[in-house]
């Protein structure tokens, strides 16, 4: 199972939001890609990596940093994982472009569900380079950056692209995000269920246990954020927790 370092970045610096709060911002570094070469050194084969400012307003806002943060991470031979303001294919080409080697797509994908199928049946975006981004509040998802509720259940679309060859399925309890309060292991369950496509939990993780969670109901991936950011995971720890 893949441990993923979350990078968080709003107006250039690495911040961690909780429970998806643009009011409840907690700043911690300045400099994305000494974070992100931080995490690598410590040994992470995969980073996660939100541009906020743009899963807020629609726009790409930080290419530029990711782009170093890619560039870096390649160096080591690791991979960075991508999304925040991913609403049209330009803007997966140009995250690709950057050097992700995963792109997540979430509000365009809840939205516009028949564009997002048209995308999985594009052979010029290989499907195994995509991540479906699920962000729910009690099983129902939120788009906009977490602004907007939707009538829709994260499990049946997770059951939606089941068989599509999806990199990845990123799903996060909003309401455990950035609180240390453990993940939501049964609703995550619950996805995993519903799919045959690798799903990354998010939300909440707080301490080893979580990770051994994570890796005995079955997840490819847990992102850790505001626990390594607070010093209750060490992220050595995890890798060898999420081995064992």
């Amino acid at each position: 199972m893949d441990v993923l370092p979350a990078i968080d970045i709003r107006n250039g610096s690495v911040v961690r939001l909780q429970q998806g709060d643009y009011g409840r911002q907690k700043t911690y570094a300045d400099d994305p890609p000494a974070v992100a070469e931080r995490y690598i050194a410590a040994g992470a084969s995969w980073l996660h990596v939100v541009d906020l400012d743009a899963a807020r307003s629609g726009e790409l806002t930080h290419t530029d940093v990711i782009e170093a943060i890619c560039a870096r991470a390649r160096q080591a031979g690791a991979k960075v994982q991508s999304g925040g303001g991913v609403r049209n294919s330009e803007r997966i080409r140009r995250l690709q472009q950057a050097g992700a080697e995963r792109v997540v797509i979430g509000s365009a994908a809840m939205k516009h569900w028949a564009w997002f199928a048209e995308l999985l049946d594009d052979e010029a975006v290989p499907n195994a380079g995509l991540a479906l981004g699920l962000d729910a509040r009690e099983g129902r998802l939120t788009a906009e950056g977490w602004t907007e509720a939707l009538d829709l259940r994260a499990v049946d679309l997770a059951g939606r692209v089941r068989g599509s060859g999806l990199g990845a399925i990123v799903y996060t309890d909003i309401d455990r995000d950035g609180m240390l309060s453990g993940i939501n292991a049964e609703a995550t369950a619950e996805i995993i269920a519903a799919t045959d496509v690798p799903v990354i939990a998010s939300g909440g993780a707080g301490s080893l246990e979580d990770i051994r969670t994570s890796r005995r109901i079955g997840c490819r991936g847990v992102i850790l954020g505001k626990a390594l950011y607070e010093g209750r995971i060490n992220l050595s720890e995890a890798l060898a927790a999420a081995r064992s």
